[in-house]
């Protein structure tokens, strides 16, 4: 009995194969055209920038031995509202309103530069000291440029158009400058210094009674 051969599959047609070598090379050319496309957009962006630093070198111009005592230290943050109207114009036209927040420290030294020979008495014995030294100041704000920024800003037409076309730092200068004083008048009017003095008293009250002295005393110079 002669055995069933099963027959081998048919080649799909030759017009078929075709169209799929030609879909292929289709899909090939287009990838390829992308990709050209997208390397030669990022070789040539005119949009696109480089960041070059030729900063010079940094100089030290000079070195100051520091004779004050670091003694306390104020943190700050103000909301700055600067509202620029003109006269005669809406403001919807010219004007500018910038809520700025900014943030900074001001230390509060005791200097020790300018004390004489009298600010330091000590008894016969030994056994006591009278220290007088000068109230605390306060140093210049340190506004902390991470921790400050532009929160809002609404602009009139005319200084939309303005800042376009200018490049100014003036206005941002500006709102460091006010925030700075006004965190300055802020730490004048607050008890830093008196804590710095206190600070400063117990400072000196612990180191000179480790050297020996059984009684300190610290005064300030408007003290009797």
């Amino acid at each position: 009995m002669k055995a069933d051969v099963e027959a081998p599959p048919e080649a799909p047609p030759a017009p078929r194969r075709r169209r799929w070598r030609l879909l292929a090379g289709f899909l090939v050319i287009v990838i390829v055209l992308v990709v050209g496309a997208r390397l030669t957009w990022s070789w040539l962006n005119p949009f696109g920038e480089t960041t070059v630093d030729r900063s010079q070198p940094v100089l030290l111009q000079s070195i100051h031995n520091l004779s004050r005592f670091e003694a306390a230290t104020g943190n700050f943050q103000v909301i700055v509202d600067l509202e620029k109207d003109a006269d005669f114009l809406p403001d919807a036209v010219k004007g500018t309103r910038t809520l700025f927040v900014g943030a900074g420290s001001v230390d509060a030294y005791v200097d020790f530069g300018g004390l004489t020979k009298d600010a330091l008495t000590v008894s016969p014995d030994r056994t006591s000291v009278t220290v007088r030294l000068p109230r605390a100041q306060l140093e210049k704000t340190n506004l902390d440029n991470k921790r400050s920024y532009v929160y809002s800003q609404e602009r009139g037409l005319f200084d939309r158009v303005s800042d376009f076309l200018s490049s100014s730092p003036g206005e941002q200068q500006e709102l460091y400058v006010l925030a700075e004083k006004k965190i300055a008048e802020a730490a004048l009017a607050s008890d830093l210094r008196n804590r710095a003095d206190q600070n400063t008293k117990m400072m000196l009250q612990g180191m000179l009674t480790t050297l020996g002295f059984d009684t300190v005393t610290v005064k300030f110079a408007d003290e009797p």
